[in-house]
C-alpha cells in the first residue's frame, strides 16, 4: 500500500502524460489494470461524472467514479494524444503499439515500476498497488465500506474487508467501549 504522498510522488513521475493519466484512473477510480487498459474513449462519462468499465471481471459491467481532476488529466490525454493521432473519437482510451490495440497490462506495469522508480519509492508496487491504496485511502476519509465495495466492483464485502486489515488508521480512530464506559464513569464526555 502507498501513503497519500506516496501515490502523488508515483503519479507526478509517471513517464509521460498517457501512463499519468491511466495511472490516475488506476488510483483515482480504483480500476483493475485489465479494466483501465481496455477502457475507450465513450466510457467517459462527464455529464455523470463516471467511467463505464465493461465486462470487468466476472464479465460484469459497472460505473466507476470519475472525479473532476482525474477528468480534467484525461481531457489534457485526450488532447495530447489527437495531436499525436493516436486518439479517436470511438476507440481505445489508452491505444497500445497501434491504436487499433488497447495497451497492455504488461506496459502498465512496466510505467508504474519505472514511475516508482523515479519516484524513489522502495516498496514493491504494480497497478493493483494503487487499487489497493485507492480502496484504503477512501477507508481513512471515512467511506463506508459498501461505497467501496460497489466502487472497486466486487461482488461480496468479504473481498473487501481485506483493505480494512491494511487501514490502521480507521482502527487508531475507534474508540474502545472501555474508554467510552470509563469516562462516563468519570462524568465527562465519552470520545468517538
Amino acid at each position: 500500500m502507498l501513503s497519500v504522498e506516496e501515490a502523488a510522488r508515483l503519479l507526478e513521475a509517471a513517464p509521460g502524460i498517457k501512463y499519468k493519466a491511466a495511472l490516475g484512473v488506476a488510483y483515482g477510480a480504483g480500476l483493475r489494470v485489465s479494466e483501465v487498459a481496455h477502457l475507450k474513449v465513450d466510457d467517459i462519462d462527464s455529464e455523470r461524472m463516471l467511467l463505464r468499465v465493461e465486462q470487468g471481471k466476472g464479465a460484469r459491467d459497472r460505473n466507476a467514479m470519475l472525479s473532476p481532476h482525474l477528468l480534467a488529466l484525461l481531457r489534457v490525454w485526450w488532447r495530447e494524444g489527437k495531436r499525436r493521432g493516436v486518439m479517436f473519437p470511438h476507440g481505445w482510451l489508452f491505444p497500445g503499439r497501434s491504436y487499433t490495440d488497447p495497451i497492455s497490462t504488461r506496459q502498465l506495469h512496466r510505467a508504474v515500476q519505472e514511475a516508482a522508480e523515479a519516484a524513489g519509492i522502495k516498496k514493491r508496487v504494480g497497478p493493483h498497488t494503487l487499487r489497493h491504496s485507492f480502496a484504503t485511502h477512501l477507508l481513512e476519509q471515512d467511506v463506508d465500506i459498501r461505497i467501496i465495495q460497489v466502487l472497486l466492483g466486487h461482488a461480496k464485502l468479504d473481498t473487501t474487508a481485506i483493505y480494512t486489515k491494511v487501514s490502521t488508521r480507521t482502527i487508531q480512530a475507534v474508540a474502545s467501549p472501555l474508554d467510552r464506559l470509563m469516562a462516563l464513569m468519570e462524568g465527562q464526555t465519552p470520545p468517538g
